[in-house]
């Protein structure tokens, strides 16, 4: 990483911004009624596809503007856990993570407002809420927070290995559209259950503006299952970056 502390603070920040407004807007764009992506409530025409393409171009794109900068974390579990294995210092993570909500909340501001109309047209409030946060549609925390847990620990598992492994040692570009793939691939294989989070601050941030705002059409906020995707994919990011040192080292 380059910089000053502040410059990585402000990477933090935009970087998770892009990673809501292009995640949750490709939500926003398959769920809400009347959108290009879907003339229906629900997945009838943008798709999973839609979903997945959105969030792994969002974690894509700000890791190349960002990454040299400030490692393009731009999720509280990733910067835990590599404090965790002392690869991060722990007087940092409290700003990364600040720094990381506000954008996650800034981020879904600029959906609210660009969706609005659209909002205003969707009456059903699951649909509305699946546009700001997560939920596990089996009405289980126990089947979420496996979940959750899981698919942080395989994500962060993959990327320590393309940013470290050998084969894309010098080649970090290529190695940040493989996360992006690998997003990707997590939304679509691993996320019927919960949608998924994998990240505390694309879950929780959202979840406050839903709460805090004016939403049309808006019904629970869930807080009783907004712990776990804020819990769980913190204890998988530990383990996952655990594995990938006790096998292949750092």
């Amino acid at each position: 990483m380059t910089g000053s502390w502040e410059a990585r603070y402000a990477a933090e920040f935009f970087g998770t911004l892009i990673l809501v407004l292009l995640g949750n807007g490709a939500v926003a764009n398959a769920f809400l009624k009347n959108t290009t992506g879907n003339d229906d409530p629900g997945l009838a025409n943008g798709g999973w596809l839609l979903v997945a393409s959105g969030y792994g171009l969002g974690v894509m794109l700000p890791a190349m503007m960002f990454g040299s900068i400030s490692g393009n974390h731009l999720n509280p579990a990733i910067t835990i856990g590599q404090a965790v294995i002392g690869i991060f210092p722990w007087a940092h993570v409290a700003p990364y993570l600040i720094w990381q909500f506000l954008g996650a909340i800034a981020g879904q501001c600029l959906i609210l407002a660009l969706y609005w109309p659209h909002y205003r047209q969707t009456t059903d409030n699951e649909a509305v809420l699946g546009t700001f946060a997560t939920s596990d549609h089996a009405n289980s925390q126990l089947n979420g927070f496996v979940t959750e847990m899981v698919g942080t620990a395989v994500l962060i598992f993959g990327a320590m290995g393309l940013y470290r492994g050998m084969f894309f040692h010098q080649n970090i570009d290529i190695a940040n559209i493989g996360v992006g793939l690998l997003i990707a691939a997590m939304v679509i294989s691993l996320g019927g259950p919960t949608g998924p989070a994998l990240n505390p601050a694309r879950d929780l941030g959202p979840r406050l503006v839903y709460a805090l705002f004016p939403v049309p059409n808006k019904g629970s906020s869930h807080w009783e299952y907004s712990w776990v995707p804020v819990v769980a994919p913190i204890v998988g990011a530990v383990i996952g970056i655990w594995i990938y040192k006790i096998f292949f080292g750092l």
